[in-house]
C-alpha cells in the first residue's frame, strides 16, 4: 500500500535544545514545509543558526527562514544561562550546510497559509511570528488547520512564579494567538514537566549508533549539568510534547479551557488564565459551565504519558543519519 501523506506543518521555534529535540521528532513523522525562527532563548541570528544546524542533522532539506528579532512591547531578553551562550552549547556544530531561505518569517507563513488551508502551525517559542501574521494578515486565521503550541501553564511558572517562558517572553503575542479562534492544542508547563530527562534516558540515547543520537546525547548532557550546576532542578523536553500532540495525542490527556493572558498585572504579566471550572475533573461540584463564562479555545493537555514519549524521540533518532 502507497504511504500516507505526511500531515503539512510550520515548526515556528527559537532553538534551544528541546527546540531542536522537536525539530528532530517532527522530521520522522510530518512534512515540515519550512522552520521559522524566533528570538526567545536567544536572540534570533543564533535561534536561526541553530536552526540550520539542527536540519542539518535531520538529514532533510526543510526551507529555514528568519523572523521577529523583538516581541511586540517590550525589549527582547533570552535564556542563555539555560541553554547556553550559542543557545545550543553541548556540541562543537561545524558550519551549516542548510541555506537560510531569504524571506521573512512572517511573510512565508502568510503566503503559505493563503496558498493552501491544510497546515497545522507548531510553535515552540514565543508566539511574536504568528501574532505578527495573524494582524498582518486576519484572513489567514480561517485557514489553519490547528495550532499545536508549547507554552503557558495551568499552575506555577518557571520564569516568574505565574509565568511560563515563551507566553512571558511575548504575551501581547500570546493573546493574539489564543483570541484568533484558531483550534488550538496547548501543552504547557504543567504537562511538560512530567517529560523528565534524565541520565538513563541520556544512556538510553547514547546507545543508538546514529549521528544524530550522539549529538542530542552531548546535548543533553550539557544541559542536565548546568541546569543541575546553575539552578539545581532537572530537566524536561517541553517542546517535542507539542509535536507529540499532533503525532500521537492519546499519550496525553486533554481538558477543554479558556485560555487568556494576563498583560498587566505586575506580578502576573504573561500568566495564562486558564478557566477550567466547567471540567467536573477539576471541580467535581460543577455540573454545567456558567453559560455566561467565556467558551473554551484551547485543548489544554493534562497528563503525559513519559516513557511514550521517551519512545517516540528514541524512535526518531533511531531513524535519522
Amino acid at each position: 500500500m502507497p504511504e500516507a501523506p505526511r500531515r503539512p506543518i510550520i515548526l515556528d521555534c527559537d532553538p534551544g535544545h528541546d527546540d531542536a529535540l522537536a525539530i528532530l521528532l517532527a522530521s520522522r513523522h510530518f512534512d515540515i514545509l519550512g522552520i521559522t525562527t524566533v528570538a526567545g532563548n536567544v536572540d534570533v541570528e543564533r535561534t536561526t543558526l541553530n536552526a540550520r544546524r539542527i536540519v542539518d542533522l535531520s538529514g532533510q532539506t526543510i526551507p529555514v527562514l528568519r523572523g521577529c528579532a523583538q516581541p511586540i512591547v517590550r525589549p527582547s531578553r533570552d535564556a542563555s544561562a539555560v541553554h547556553g551562550a550559542s543557545g545550543l552549547d553541548g556540541y562543537d556544530f561545524p558550519a551549516p550546510r542548510a541555506p537560510l531561505d531569504g524571506r521573512h518569517a512572517v511573510d512565508f507563513i502568510v503566503r503559505t497559509l493563503r496558498e493552501r488551508n491544510d497546515v497545522t502551525l507548531v510553535p515552540t517559542g514565543p508566539l511574536t511570528n504568528l501574532a505578527v501574521a495573524l494582524r498582518t494578515a486576519p484572513d489567514i486565521a480561517g485557514r489553519i488547520r490547528a495550532i499545536s503550541l508549547m507554552g503557558g501553564s495551568t499552575g506555577v511558572g518557571n520564569v516568574t512564579p505565574a509565568a511560563e517562558f515563551n507566553v512571558w517572553y511575548d504575551p501581547e503575542a500570546a493573546d493574539v494567538v489564543f483570541g484568533s479562534g484558531v483550534p488550538i492544542r496547548m501543552c504547557s508547563l504543567n504537562l511538560t514537566h512530567q517529560a523528565r530527562v534524565d541520565e538513563t534516558t541520556i544512556e538510553q540515547f547514547a546507545a543508538i549508533d546514529t549521528h544524530a543520537a550522539r549529538v542530542t546525547t552531548s546535548l543533553l548532557r550539557f544541559l542536565v549539568g548546568n541546569m543541575r550546576r546553575r539552578f539545581n532542578v532537572a530537566v524536561s523536553m517541553h517542546d517535542p510534547c507539542a509535536v507529540a500532540a499532533l503525532l500521537e495525542p492519546a499519550i496525553m490527556t486533554w481538558a477543554p479551557m479558556h485560555v487568556s493572558v494576563e498583560l498587566r498585572g505586575e506580578h502576573t504579566r504573561g500568566m495564562t488564565v486558564c478557566d477550567a471550572r466547567h471540567v467536573s475533573a477539576f471541580n467535581p461540584s460543577v455540573i454545567q459551565r456558567d453559560p455566561a463564562g467565556a467558551a473554551p479555545n484551547a485543548e489544554v493537555a493534562i497528563t503525559l504519558d513519559r516513557d511514550a514519549l521517551i519512545g517516540l524521540l528514541d524512535d526518531a533518532l533511531r531513524s535519522l543519519p
